[in-house]
């Protein structure tokens, strides 16, 4: 599978998506005497880092040129 503009998207969109619906389960409270069995922050967090690579990614897409770290490679 190669990176292009559609798949980019896709990914992105769907890496929000499961940023917005952690969110909103870690915002939920579990009734009371019961603990959460879904890590929720740690999905979260991934979702999180996939929405900046994607991101960093698109924008590298739409200019043309690659995105360079601070030690210029």
């Amino acid at each position: 599978m190669q990176l292009d503009l559609t798949n980019t998207s896709i990914i992105l969109a769907v890496a929000l998506a499961v940023t917005a619906a952690m969110l909103v389960m870690d915002r939920r409270k579990p009734p009371p005497g019961e603990v959460r069995l879904f890590p929720v922050i740690p999905v979260m967090m991934v979702a999180a880092l996939v929405v900046i690579l994607m991101a960093a990614h698109l924008v590298s897409l739409i200019t043309g040129h690659p995105l360079q770290g601070r030690g210029g490679f």
